[in-house]
């Protein structure tokens, strides 16, 4: 695939480093020739120094061939125009990057769908979306739902008291009687393994699970097996009155007892006329007093979304020092995610990744329905749609040597949810969740075309 991103910031970046491990044919395309120079020199992807608002420059980084245009620089205007004129000038797909929730109105999206924009992107609404999600579920690290929840993915950090630990994953499936859960994967001192079973579960790992049973005792249940309980969350503190943190506060605020925390008083005043359900306290949230005049020590959830990395980790860190059960940290810097993980900081949330886990699926075949870039580990959760005649239902799974690097988790047939086996045979019209790690992405795309 012949692709074009425009920005070279953090989001193209990471977006240009993800899509460099298949095989596409990139150009990243910004007027910073420095900065393009730095990333050129690490991937493997060509460069182009121009602006993707110049017709100019987009015919000379081939966008009459393109498959695909992705715009993500720094400004959304930019963005907006220079995807109407990529589509204008050839490229089959466009995707631009906003900052106004209010453009993603079902009545506003047609608008922007009859300029030639084939999709938007918000990364701070799917950001808010999430921690919401997991709000509701106090046990996970992250969730991933697939076919309206029909099976679902739970990250799952094991507490040294969890029942299965120094077990195998063999000791453990005979211990379960029903097969509603699988381990796909586990995340060990700064790396991903595809377990086999006899693999022992230690303290601290990170547990990819598939389930096919999401009620409310089969979550007890998972939760209960990770040395973890639920408990109610009613009183959340939220630091930073970024796009995520009023988005959340607003949601949030109407069935949770929400204090935000500001540091700009303008700003502080603008965010107190916009939320009716939050109280908005004007104060700089580094401050560990002014934390606990505002009864930090009482909350059961600290959000840290202040765009400040730093801030948001060693907030956190305070927050769960102070008894806060669930913590969760805006992280931008790539380099820190598995430190603030490896800290405690139980859910870190990262635009790039967001981003790039909505973008990647328009490179994949047309069978993949949903993917998820995980945090703490650079593997990704995918769906495929298993169409008549496709290498994968060519036998049960013990047979078709799909690749060691990668592992079906589960499959959903009609509307029940499974989960997959050695001796599972995949059917046409089945939905199909592969967990697989960097360097089987293309292999796997094989098995579904």
């Amino acid at each position: 695939m012949r692709i074009i991103i425009s920005g070279a910031g953090a989001v193209g970046a990471h977006i240009g480093k993800m899509l460099s491990q298949g095989r596409h044919d990139i150009t990243l395309l910004d007027p910073n020739e420095d900065k393009l120079r730095q990333i050129g020199a690490n991937l493997d992807l060509m460069t182009l120094t121009g602006s993707g608002i110049s017709i100019s420059d987009l015919l000379n980084g081939g966008i009459k061939r393109a498959d695909l245009f992705i715009a993500v620089a720094k400004y959304e205007e930019t963005n907006i125009t220079s995807a109407i004129l990529a589509k204008q000038l050839g490229a089959k797909k466009t995707i631009a990057r906003i900052d106004n929730g209010e453009y993603l109105y079902p009545d506003n999206l047609e608008y922007f769908n009859n300029l030639g924009i084939d999709y938007l992107i918000y990364p701070e609404k799917i950001a808010a979306r999430e921690i919401i999600s997991l709000i509701n579920q106090t046990g996970s690290t992250e969730i991933v739902d697939f076919s309206n929840g029909l099976l679902t993915l739970f990250v799952i950090k094991l507490e040294e008291s969890a029942p299965i630990i120094n077990k195998t994953l063999t000791e453990v499936a005979q211990e379960i009687e029903r097969h509603e859960y699988r381990a796909v994967a586990i995340t060990r001192n700064y790396k991903t393994i595809i377990p086999g079973g006899k693999d022992k579960f230690l303290p601290g790992d990170t547990v990819y699970v598939i389930t096919n049973k999401t009620s409310d005792d089969g979550i007890s249940e998972l939760m209960e097996y990770s040395g973890k309980k639920l408990y109610d969350i009613r009183n959340i503190m939220i630091l930073g009155g970024s796009r995520i943190g009023r988005a959340t506060a607003k949601e949030l605020g109407r069935q949770h007892n929400v204090k935000l925390i500001e540091i700009n008083r303008e700003k502080s005043y603008q965010i107190s006329n916009q939320l009716n359900n939050a109280l908005v306290i004007n104060g700089d949230g580094r401050d560990r007093d002014l934390l606990m005049e505002e009864g930090l020590q009482n909350m059961d959830a600290f959000i840290a979304v202040s765009g400040n990395s730093e801030t948001n980790i060693l907030s956190c860190i305070l927050a769960k020092r102070m008894g806060v059960k669930k913590t969760f940290a805006e992280v931008e810097n790539m380099d820190y995610i598995t430190l603030a993980e490896n800290m405690g900081i139980d859910t870190i949330i990262n635009k790039k990744m967001i981003t790039a886990s909505r973008i990647f699926r328009f490179t994949m075949s047309e069978q993949l329905t949903n993917i998820k870039c995980l945090t703490g580990t650079d593997a990704e959760v995918m769906e495929f749609e298993v169409k008549p005649n496709s290498k994968i239902t060519h036998g049960s799974l013990k047979q078709i040597n799909f690749p060691k690097d990668s592992i079906i988790g589960g499959v959903i047939r009609g509307e029940t949810g499974f989960i997959a086996n050695g001796y599972t045979m995949i059917k046409p019209n089945d939905r199909v969740v592969v967990f697989a790690l960097p360097s089987a992405i293309e292999k796997i795309s094989k098995f579904f075309n």
